[in-house]
């Protein structure tokens, strides 16, 4: 066993019950999309949040420990991704990236938008001429220090 039979079967419950992902994030207490994430392998839960997780999907005290361990992060098969929709953000970076170089720079100096000290907010955007997909990610600037 390990941490991706966990997710596997948190995936296979999940389509097998009809759960959401935002009803787990309700019963955990924490955002839709940092407990989407946790559930998919890329965050590592609480004892407590693991339990109410292992609740939800009827994992085993084994399997429920597996969500305690620090993952290995980054759960792409390849490193450009097949995925259509996965693959729009990897080309929104490609094509954009440079651009949120510059002004990010601009406006703070040189550093980084953390990926540890982040959040995001994932939400429809009602449209008239088509759903809208209205994604905010905020991340701590980290300046690069001189030494």
């Amino acid at each position: 066993m390990n941490r991706n039979d966990v997710t596997e079967k948190i995936i296979a419950t999940k389509v097998a019950k009809g759960i959401k992902w935002s009803q787990v994030a309700e019963r955990v207490g924490l955002s839709k999309e940092w407990v989407t994430a946790a559930c998919l392998g890329q965050m590592t839960l609480t004892v407590e949040q693991a339990n109410v997780v292992g609740e939800i999907f009827g994992l085993t005290p084994e399997e429920k420990k597996w969500l305690t361990v620090v993952p290995y992060k980054g759960s792409l098969p390849s490193s450009v991704p097949t995925d259509p929709l996965i693959y729009r953000f990897y080309e929104l970076v490609n094509v954009y990236g440079t651009t949120f170089k510059e002004l990010i720079h601009e406006e703070f100096g040189d550093g980084i938008m953390s990926a540890i000290d982040f959040k995001m907010d994932l939400q429809r955007e009602p449209d008239p001429k088509g759903d809208r997909v209205h994604i905010v990610m905020s991340g701590k600037f980290l300046p690069y220090k001189t030494y």
